[in-house]
């Protein structure tokens, strides 16, 4: 087995503005095979009869993850890098808690297999210093994973946040969404 390589200095980073809703991010994520060729990552539109809009929806990867917090059999762990983990096959009891607790709405269960699933930002490739796939497939850019330096260089208009607030509930997270410079502004009562 591969000793982990996880490069610290890149990160995730999702922009629902160059999102073209092509699916290659889907197809690309079903294609790996410790998902059981489903795709953990989806596309949705927002308003699909009005709107060609699309929006990416993944695991965020919490600080804090409330997943985690509610698994009662401990099936789900996060990394000494902060990647949260799918369940553990052998430990999940299907419960579905996590997918309740999730605020961006992100664990699926799969019926077949009673079993919890994820994005666990493609560990297999990450962990030894390559992207996760559906970066390494996306034509817009819409999803990308780099260094945050190279990240501003290349988009000198947007900002990243990875703050988000669920009524009185501050949610940070590992991977970080991009904003158009200015139009974000982190508000706690």
């Amino acid at each position: 087995m591969i000793a982990p390589q996880f490069n610290t200095e890149m990160e995730f980073f999702m922009d629902p503005q160059r999102c073209i809703g092509c699916h290659a991010c889907e197809m690309a994520c079903a294609e790996c095979e410790t998902n059981g060729q489903l795709p953990m990552i989806t596309v949705d539109y927002v308003k699909r009869a009005t709107s060609p809009q699309t929006v990416m929806q993944i695991c965020m990867h919490c600080e804090d993850p409330a997943c985690a917090k509610v698994c009662p059999a401990d099936a789900i762990v996060k990394d000494e890098f902060g990647v949260v983990m799918s369940a553990n096959t052998s430990r999940c009891v299907g419960c579905s808690n996590c997918v309740l607790a999730c605020p961006f709405g992100v664990p699926k269960k799969v019926e077949l297999s009673d079993l919890m699933m994820k994005c666990n930002m493609c560990y297999d490739r990450t962990s030894v210093g390559k992207r996760p796939m559906c970066a390494t497939v996306c034509p817009s850019g819409a999803l990308w994973y780099g260094t945050r330096e190279k990240l501003e260089r290349l988009r000198p208009n947007s900002t990243p946040i990875n703050t988000f607030v669920f009524g009185k509930q501050e949610v940070k997270t590992k991977v970080h969404y991009m904003m158009p410079k200015g139009s974000t502004k982190l508000v706690v009562d």
